[in-house]
């Protein structure tokens, strides 16, 4: 799988997105070792807070399946109803998710504009000196 693929994916997540509040749509593909492509959309919700990113609803879905081994997610977001302009990249909270499930050295963000025009880091470098796992497995 190539990230122009992983980036149409993301694209295509993203019709599906429910965000009357925010006016902000936003679409995730995610990639699993085995090449299995989990979508996400972002979940609106009046109360804000019950709301789910497109990359935690890609996540949830691929875990609810029993998938845990990642190597890849590609990110498209923006004003809904139009074309991305600017480069969508996760939220904190999901940035965090994805230190539960991806080794971070590896484990590769991919953020969408169009299938060409693609900005890529690894997660080490979107979140650096991160609390995982391993953390709490120095505390026992």
């Amino acid at each position: 799988m190539n990230a122009e693929m992983l980036a149409l994916a993301a694209m295509e997540a993203r019709k599906f997105s429910y965000c009357p509040y925010s006016g902000f749509s936003v679409g995730a593909a995610l990639l699993s070792e085995n090449g299995a492509i989990y979508t996400g959309c972002n979940i609106e919700n009046a109360a804000y807070s019950p709301t789910n990113c497109a990359e935690r609803t890609a996540f949830f879905k691929a875990v609810s399946e029993g998938e845990k081994r990642f190597s890849a997610i590609a990110v498209c977001g923006g004003p809904a109803g139009l074309e991305p302009v600017d480069f969508c990249w996760p939220c904190g909270v999901c940035r965090q998710v994805m230190m539960e499930f991806c080794d971070p050295e590896r484990f590769i963000v991919i953020s969408v504009k169009c299938p060409t025009d693609l900005e890529r880091c690894y997660l080490r470098d979107l979140l650096p000196r991160s609390f995982g796992q391993t953390d709490l497995e120095k505390a026992r």
